[in-house]
């Protein structure tokens, strides 16, 4: 258990005072992020520190300097429990603008601490300060934290670990030890400057050099010296916290001759499965036990994670290796085990672009759907919509050179064929103040394709896409059923979705065009998983629902970076309830101006 961790329950006592004002000064000293917890009624406020700054890293022998929390790559762990108020000042000593996003809090009602950039607010320019402030409610388990200001995720993220409330225990059995592994990429070059090329041509962006766990390339890529090595004990049971942090990649991850119980996702708890390999998209956690076996083995286990690709661009086909690593017991201290003879063994993983297993395994994902732990899916709607999700393209600029399709264009994601433009002034702010009526964003975003057409088809000869900052206003405490359905324009492809703001149930998923008439009567609404990030599978639909009863300016996007910044995304807005605790609080002071 980490120092955080140990520390999650200590308030000092009047007693001990001067004891843990000396332990407390040593602990700020090693942990700077991290600031003793105050105790106000039961409930408990956790304080951190984090400081944006440049770090000089090296990996694959390249050293350079990366935008970091606090110096560290990745970022600390931030640790609450259920029911915990989190402030967490953010200050900016880089020249990048900056948000942070936490990913998959559910923000009620503190929609100006969710983070996107332009969306709930402006950025935190160099010298400023902002502190995001929210509470944890009724969620636990493993989520994330990351930069959401162009592509600064790539070194600026970090776990976020909801641990449950005070005497209560998990719906499974209690792990021996629990362990974040965080999957990166990792660029020799700066991906600020691999994404301002791209936007420049075009063009797709030139593809990372190597996948991480936890910031570590391991040992299958050229002149890498830091492998990351999880080290067990025979006979336990670990729960690993598995985040995909990488940019542009949804990945596989398998350990050597072990089996993974899956329990959670997305900080909800799921009906328990076993696989021996796991998919994550990026903005996904899953929680799975790892059970040790139960006499120490002379071998190496390799953890492996490579991606799942189905696009038609370039990628890094690469795969990043780590070591389970077994330690010994007291009792084997002085045998004579010969390292060289110790047998390695490597986990067979699908294939690169394998959509049949890809759609088995997110099919086996069900909510536990317990007294304690209910699945309230809204089992009829208020309000249906459905989005076609791909890429398309603009055009290009006279007198320029474009590196896109035909080398004539430039790409461009949409959303039912509008491609969304990040304002200049954060639409929460702008909603909030009633200024929709200034022409920076409109309310007009397509429930339906204006153009319906062969969805997973023949692609149709027109691949232009609309450019705007169009929206859909919804009144709280609405029942919305979204049906994503990929398109083959410019190839078809899986998009792992994001929703902030909500959790919502994936109530059903299939190939090629949804069908309105019968794929509703196989919908799931006894038990479906709860998430905040869902793959759209390739050349395929999945239909979600949730309850818009969280006033404010929500974004929903294509959590590949690259997808993200040519213009995948949208943004619900959700009008405040009549009464006091349904309607959105004004803006804290420190909000960062545009």
């Amino acid at each position: 258990m980490s120092m955080q961790n140990k520390m999650l329950d200590s308030v000092p006592s009047s007693q001990a005072l001067f004891g843990v004002f000396l332990f407390a000064t040593s602990f700020l000293w090693t942990f700077p992020e991290f600031v003793l917890a105050t105790s106000h009624h039961g409930s408990v406020t956790r304080h951190y520190k984090f400081d944006i700054r440049l770090a000089n890293v090296t990996r694959l022998c390249h050293t350079k300097s990366i935008v970091t929390v606090n110096g560290k790559f990745p970022g600390p762990r931030v640790v609450a429990r259920e029911g915990d108020r989190i402030l967490i000042k953010v200050v900016n000593h880089v020249p990048n603008n900056i948000t942070l996003h936490w990913h998959g809090v559910r923000q009620v009602r503190s929609g100006w601490s969710d983070g996107p950039s332009y969306i709930t607010q402006c950025p935190i320019k160099r010298g400023q300060s902002y502190v995001y402030n929210f509470s944890i409610v009724g969620q636990r388990g493993t989520l994330f934290w990351h930069a959401h200001f162009s592509w600064l995720r790539a070194t600026v993220y970090g776990p976020l670990i909801l641990l449950p409330r005070h005497n209560e225990s998990y719906p499974f059995l209690k792990p021996y030890k629990e362990l974040p592994i965080l999957f990166g990429e990792w660029w020799n070059a700066d991906p600020e400057a691999v994404i301002a090329q791209a936007l420049q041509t075009g063009g797709g962006p030139n593809v990372s050099d190597a996948y991480t766990f936890n910031g570590l390339p391991g040992p299958l890529y050229n002149c890498s010296k830091d492998t990351y090595k999880l080290k067990v004990k025979p006979g336990k049971t670990y729960l690993l916290r598995l985040i995909n942090a990488a940019l542009n990649d949804e990945l596989f991850f398998s350990i050597a001759n072990h089996t993974l119980i899956i329990v959670e996702a997305d900080a909800s708890y799921v009906k328990p499965f076993e696989s021996h390999t796991i998919l994550l998209g990026p903005g996904q956690t899953t929680n799975v036990l790892l059970k040790t076996k139960p006499q120490y083995p002379n071998a190496t286990f390799f953890m492996l994670a490579r991606p799942y690709f189905t696009g038609m661009g370039t990628f890094d086909n690469s795969t990043v290796a780590g070591i389970l690593e077994y330690t010994k017991n007291v009792a084997n201290t002085n045998s004579n085990v010969n390292s060289s003879t110790t047998s390695k063994y490597f986990p067979l993983l699908p294939s690169i672009n394998d959509t049949t297993f890809v759609a088995n395994f997110s099919n086996k994902f069900v909510s536990l759907n317990s007294v304690k732990y209910p699945a309230n899916v809204p089992k009829t709607i208020d309000k249906n919509f459905f989005f076609t999700v791909g890429l398309g393209t603009s055009p290009c600029p006279k007198n320029q050179t474009c590196q896109g399709p035909n080398n004539s264009s430039k790409f461009a994601g949409s959303m039912n064929n509008e491609s969304f433009a990040l304002p200049s002034i954060a639409l929460l702010q702008q909603h909030f103040f009633g200024q929709a009526n200034n022409g920076i964003y409109t309310t007009d975003f397509p429930v339906l394709p204006l153009r319906p057409f062969n969805y997973t088809g023949t692609p149709p000869n027109n691949t232009r896409v609309s450019n705007g900052t169009k929206t859909v206003v919804i009144p709280y405490n609405t029942r919305v059923q979204v049906v994503l359905q990929d398109t083959s324009i410019l190839g078809a492809e899986s998009h792992p979705l994001h929703l902030h703001g909500f959790n919502f149930f994936v109530i059903g998923q299939g190939f090629g065009n949804f069908d309105p008439s019968n794929d509703p009567n196989k919908f799931n609404l006894v038990d479906p998983v709860e998430r905040n990030t869902v793959g759209v599978p390739a050349g395929g639909w999945v239909a979600i629902r949730f309850l818009a009863d969280n006033p404010g300016v929500w974004l929903m996007h294509c959590h590949f970076d690259v997808h993200l910044s040519w213009g995948l995304r949208m943004a619900w807005i959700v009008e405040d309830g009549k009464f006091p605790n349904q309607k959105l609080p004004p803006p804290p002071k420190d909000l960062p101006k545009c």
